[in-house]
């Protein structure tokens, strides 16, 4: 290691190290320790652009150990990213580009949300399997514009969280050799040294999930290093995982290897003798030596040498293949094709009863016609789902270049592969599983709400109308759960025309969606008598008024249950009672609805209100009001054929009715 290379990342410690003692918190020792990897990836590995971030042909870098971001805020910063000086000063303060975590959108060079343990590395194998489909596609010899690498940070916990394994045996089945992960080996975790909750050999278990693992045992040995990415990358039928011993806190006289570095502040005593201990130029907080910087400043005309190449060979690229070209830049511009919703069938005046599971199977089909780079499958269940691209190869090593993805049985790792794909760019991802199995996939739904990242959830068998299965597999909770996450998506269509107008939906938003779909059949909506299905895109709208047009009584419902109230509303008017139904099958795109609208389809002075949903009532309230009535199922279901499912639970024609009666004449 050379003074100035030794200079340059002692400046990453020392920035680290007082950004967290500013904030007085943080995560400073992980940082300390990992600083000479950090340096020699940004400086010698890393195929990045700090003035072009967004480059599409770059290496994606992964910090999936989030909490050690003040390392990736300071590599950002001093390779020439706009992170001012400023900024490092304002770690984890109020508006700050620099939140304690990283956040994707909100910092440039960050790739990825990251801080809940596995996520991240798990998105990293989404975004190799990108860029291997993305290559397959377009390449061709002697032009190849898609050629990069992706590369994740991880620490013991990450490793130890369940997705970490589910993600990591998908990428060795994949043979994703442009997938490299490097272990922060420090053995150190909050609460001690790692053997207090694991034994686990790591090296055997990626072995035999078919990496290839390499060793580096000196935290501080740049050529060690060096060598151990350079043969990471000339393996390429298999990931890698980079073994790195290193000390947490390094370079600290009184908390190297401390567990208590891992999560708080150093201290200014300890931060000065760590200084002098590291031979630092200067005590002063934030300060880098200009010669450091100017070294940094490397990494800045190396991007953008590389950069101006890659637009040379895409621009030769373009000559020789100007219609894949075009279709290139519009699938990594995340443009959909014009006419795409010329494949979406018309579902308006269907024959014959169906699932909305189906239905939707035969909306993807059209949409894949339309969109080439629409990619999915489901956790082994595309025979329930309806997830397969007929016609389409499998996503595999040997056909990368295929639509229909296997995931296996790894809702959780799924859920994160679908976000790494949204997030690498030029593919539009989706996935498929039961709605009550979202219950393995909610970080990583949770985190691409929190990226607005646009992939789409298919969740079947979406209530207790699944049937024999039972209460283990019959969702009560879950819409409730979903549609609680801040910027999800809800579209629980009632019949073939919305299930069309849901995925158009889905596919126009810059965010997730989730589709909650039924495995029974539902009512035929004859939308020549009915309101148009497009009323969906406003998430509630009146589907039948009352005759005479001013109702009583307002019956709501979403999916399967629509029919019921529909039912319902015959009864009712045949005695006398005017009633409107009003199909709800977004409650998001009904809450950015103006007030002027809501109250039309939901007029304030209206309160004899009935809702029913084959689900916790929980929620409903909002728009039955204090002095509705919600039909529903507020426990466990049961195992028995739907139809006595519904007739036992009470979520019936005649319970609806007599809700609306009782709120007309209590």
């Amino acid at each position: 290691m050379t003074n100035i290379e030794k200079l340059a990342i002692d400046a990453v410690r020392v920035l680290s190290m007082d950004a967290v003692q500013k904030a007085n918190s943080g995560h400073p020792g992980t940082p300390m320790a990992l600083a000479p990897m950090g340096y020699v990836l940004f400086h010698r590995h890393l195929r990045h652009d700090p003035s072009n971030p967004a480059w599409p042909d770059r290496d994606r870098f992964v910090l999936s150990c989030g909490h050690a971001s003040m390392l990736l805020y300071s590599l950002l910063h001093l390779s020439g990213y706009d992170v001012s000086e400023d900024d490092i000063r304002s770690f984890r303060q109020w508006g700050s580009p620099t939140p304690g975590h990283p956040e994707f959108g909100h910092t440039p060079g960050v790739e990825t949300t990251t801080g809940p343990l596995g996520q991240g590395v798990a998105m990293s194998v989404g975004m190799a399997l990108a860029e291997r489909w993305l290559a397959g596609r377009f390449n061709r010899p002697g032009h190849e514009i898609v050629h990069h690498w992706t590369y994740a940070l991880c620490s013991d916990g990450d490793l130890m969280e369940g997705i970490s394994h589910e993600a990591a045996a998908l990428a060795g089945h994949q043979k994703l050799g442009r997938l490299i992960w490097i272990w922060d080996d420090n053995r150190i975790t909050i609460e001690g040294n790692t053997r207090l909750a694991t034994s686990t050999d790591e090296e055997k278990r990626f072995e035999g999930y078919g990496w290839h693992v390499v060793h580096v045992h000196d935290g501080n040995d740049l050529e060690a290093m060096d060598l151990a990415l350079e043969e990471a990358k000339r393996e390429t039928e298999r990931p890698t995982l980079v073994v790195l011993r290193t000390t947490i806190a390094w370079g600290s006289p009184g908390m190297a290897g401390n567990p208590a570095a891992h999560g708080s502040p150093l201290g200014r005593d300890e931060i000065s003798s760590t200084k002098k201990n590291l031979g630092y130029p200067s005590l002063e907080p934030f300060w880098v030596d200009p010669v450091a910087r100017e070294h940094w400043q490397a990494c800045a005309r190396r991007g953008e040498r590389m950069t101006d190449a890659w637009r040379a060979r895409l621009a030769i690229y373009r000559t020789e293949f100007p219609d894949e070209a075009s279709e290139f830049e519009a699938m990594v511009s995340g443009r959909l094709p014009k006419g795409w919703e010329d494949g979406v069938p018309d579902l308006t005046q269907v024959e014959k009863a169906d699932a909305t599971r189906n239905w939707s199977g035969k909306v993807i089909q059209g949409l894949a016609k339309r969109i080439p780079n629409l990619v999915g499958g489901s956790a082994d269940l595309s025979p329930s789902n309806k997830t397969a691209i007929e016609g389409a190869k499998d996503l595999l090593a040997d056909t990368p270049g295929g639509r229909v993805a296997h995931f296996g049985i790894r809702e959780h790792a799924m859920g994160a592969v679908l976000n790494g794909m949204s997030l690498h760019g030029g593919v539009r991802p989706f996935g498929g599983t039961f709605l009550v199995f979202s219950d393995y996939m909610r970080p990583a739904i949770r985190l691409a709400a929190l990226m607005g990242r646009p992939v789409t959830y298919v969740f079947t068998h979406d209530s207790i109308g699944l049937g024999e299965d039972g209460p283990t597999h019959q969702p009560v909770e879950h819409l409730a759960a979903l549609r609680a996450v801040p910027n999800l998506l809800d579209l629980r269509p009632g019949d073939a025309a919305e299930t069309a107008e849901a995925w158009k939906v889905a596919m126009e938003r810059n965010g997730p969606s989730f589709m909650a779909l039924s495995r029974q059949k539902v009512a035929i909506l004859d939308r020549k008598i009915l309101a148009p299905a497009d009323g969906l895109r406003r998430g509630g709208y009146i589907l039948a008024e009352a005759a005479g047009g001013t109702p009583t009584v307002i019956l709501m419902a979403s999916g399967s249950e629509l029919g019921l109230a529909m039912e319902a509303r015959e009864r009712l008017e045949a005695d006398g009672v005017p009633t409107r139904v009003v199909s709800l099958p977004s409650w998001r795109l009904f809450e950015e609805q103006s007030a002027s609208y809501r109250y039309r389809v939901l007029p304030p002075t209206l309160t004899a209100r009935v809702s029913v949903e084959a689900a916790t009532t929980f929620g409903w309230e909002r728009w039955v009001g204090s002095q509705g009535r919600s039909v529903g199922l507020d426990h466990f279901g049961a195992s028995a054929p739907a139809d006595v499912l519904y007739r036992e639970f009470g979520i019936t024609v005649d319970a609806v009715v007599e809700a609306a009666r009782n709120l007309l004449d209590p």
